[in-house]
């Protein structure tokens, strides 16, 4: 395992880390989890080097911190990050166009949440706090730059993050003025190139550390989809790939199979992609089971992508517009 820095914060973290939404469960996720492999998963992360965990309140009411919590106290000896994240008080994602700070993050509802998740995590202090959702034109609310300000002031957090919407990686430079953001984690893939334009320049700049989050656009870069491929009504995937995506995805996800290195897969090639950017902290992908882990962290070995390759791959951007569907 490789190690890179999370911006400003310091931090040696690994840089590819543990994405823990699908591991979960719970309503609005992904179906197919199984809480009895979970840890097993995480402990084999840890024991190959995985040192970052992403989770978040809303990622099965707090199950997720749970066994993150469990985790830490498996492994004392072992320095590991916990990220998680406040969840919008109206449970909007993404916050709707009339939304205002008080719909989403007042500073007793960020309070209430920090501390649930410590109670959950079993801390004291969490690494990473994130908001789940983020719009800027909250930036310049001074209440949540107090309630921030007061519990990085107070060790509660170490630092703070901005979980930026989908396909909206320009909705945070705004925030990232008031100094205040650490962190912003954001989908950055084969498809979803759009970082690159704006925000990766400034993180560079600020030193903001940036975490990659669904490297395999939940699913359509594993090359496993088809145009017959159907989820449960109670995966959110349904929705995601429904009529005006599914096709689509598949078609790209074929083109991109013909120029895979021999040897190579698809996600393991969507990986090294994303590893190749130097504002890229960390990618954390989700991992259910240990197969996953293995292959997954196995590509952090310092091998990079040809520049033919990655001049060819950027033929395969894929610029969206958020809508109904793409939560």
């Amino acid at each position: 395992m490789r190690y890179r820095s999370m911006g400003r914060l310091g931090w040696d973290v690994s840089e590819i880390g543990y994405g823990m939404w699908g591991i979960g469960g719970g309503p609005g996720g992904f179906t197919g989890w199984d809480y009895d492999a979970a840890p097993d998963c995480l402990d084999l992360a840890v024991d190959l080097g995985c040192t970052f965990f992403d989770t978040a309140w809303v990622y099965g009411r707090g199950v997720s911190e749970r066994m993150l919590g469990d985790l830490l106290r498996r492994h004392p000896d072992r320095r590991l990050y916990v990220a998680t994240k406040v969840p919008p008080l109206n449970r909007e994602w993404p916050p709707r166009p009339g939304d205002t700070l008080d719909d989403v993050f007042p500073p007793g509802h960020v309070r209430e949440y920090v501390h649930r998740s410590l109670e959950n995590l079993g801390t004291d202090r969490i690494d990473l706090l994130q908001f789940h959702v983020w719009e800027d034109r909250w930036s310049d609310d001074e209440r949540w730059q107090r309630v921030i300000s007061d519990l990085k002031a107070e060790g509660v957090i170490e630092g703070f993050g901005i979980s930026v919407n989908r396909w909206e990686p320009e909705n945070c430079l705004r925030a990232i003025d008031t100094g205040l953001v650490d962190v912003v984690q954001v989908i950055y893939n084969i498809f979803d190139q759009a970082p690159e334009d704006e925000l990766f320049e400034r993180a560079l700049l600020d030193d903001i550390g940036i975490i990659a989050r669904v490297p395999f656009d939940e699913g359509g870069l594993t090359g496993k989809l088809t145009h017959d491929t159907v989820f449960p009504e109670d995966d959110w995937r349904a929705v995601y790939f429904g009529p005006e995506n599914l096709g689509p995805t598949v078609e790209r996800a074929e083109r991109l199979k013909k120029v895979l290195p021999q040897g190579m897969t698809l996600p393991e090639l969507s990986l090294r992609f994303i590893l190749h950017h130097p504002a890229v902290s960390t990618v954390i992908p989700g991992m259910r089971r240990p197969e996953h882990v293995r292959a997954n962290l196995a590509v952090s070995d310092g091998r990079r992508l040809e520049r033919a390759l990655l001049d060819e791959l950027r033929g395969h951007r894929w610029d969206r517009r958020p809508t109904e569907w793409s939560m």
